[in-house]
């Protein structure tokens, strides 16, 4: 086992949560029973990928566990060309997809009036700004991520959030236009969905949310992709 998988052993078995304190570089090189240079070597490995943060003068903590690096290589992945833009855009649509689908009859139990409210606003908005042919991205992510904090899912949630950071990186780069006010509609088709109580509706809804997207990408919706 690497001492990076050590360490995180350590923090596992410890029960440690982000921003607790790690043992220092001497204490871990004596417990693990490796040389300081190898526990310095593992951190910086972790560092990068979340799991632990060091703040210089105070000693290093249990990361935020974010998907932060997930969303850097990702990124860097779609800008590299624009064959590969279109594949990182096909496949995160397909997980984004999955993950809502999944979770509709979730979505419709636990929706609040005020979230509604919360959404409706964001729809308005985007109606508004699709009159005068202004693009909606920050509003059309608030929406996603709404839908996800409602289910009370930290991961699903965090992954809307993540894919969404590569979605905006991605998105100048594919062929054609999204038309706004259609894109506009499927979202209060959402809602509606959800206020109907009907899942079936509902996953319905956000498969046609995707498709046109899906339109510009080229690329079919995969089988099983509605969650029915």
């Amino acid at each position: 086992m690497s001492v990076v998988d050590r360490i995180k052993e350590y923090i596992l078995l410890g029960r440690l949560a982000p921003g607790d304190p790690m043992p220092t570089e001497n204490e871990l090189s004596e417990q693990l029973d490796v040389s300081r240079s190898r526990i310095r070597e593992a951190m910086k490995t972790l560092s990068a990928l979340d799991i632990v943060e060091v703040r210089h003068g105070y000693g290093t903590y249990v990361g935020r566990l974010s998907l932060t690096a997930m969303v850097e290589s990702l990124a860097f992945r779609g800008l590299l060309n624009a064959h590969d833009d279109q594949d990182v855009m096909a496949d995160l649509i397909d997980v984004r997809q999955l993950i809502e689908t999944a979770l509709a009859e979730l979505i419709i139990e636990r929706a609040t009036p005020e979230v509604m409210a919360a959404m409706r606003q964001l729809t308005g908005t985007m109606h508004e700004k699709a009159e005068i042919g202004r693009e909606f991205l920050d509003e059309d992510r608030e929406f996603h991520m709404l839908l996800m904090q409602t289910t009370g899912n930290a991961l699903a949630v965090q992954l809307t959030g993540a894919f969404w950071d590569v979605h905006s990186i991605a998105l100048g780069a594919l062929p054609g236009r999204t038309d706004l006010a259609q894109t506009a509609d499927v979202h209060v088709a959402v809602l509606d969905a959800i206020g109907a109580s009907d899942g079936a509706l509902l996953r319905d809804a956000i498969v046609r949310h995707y498709a046109p997207i899906r339109e510009r990408i080229g690329r079919r919706t995969p089988p099983g992709a509605t969650g029915k």
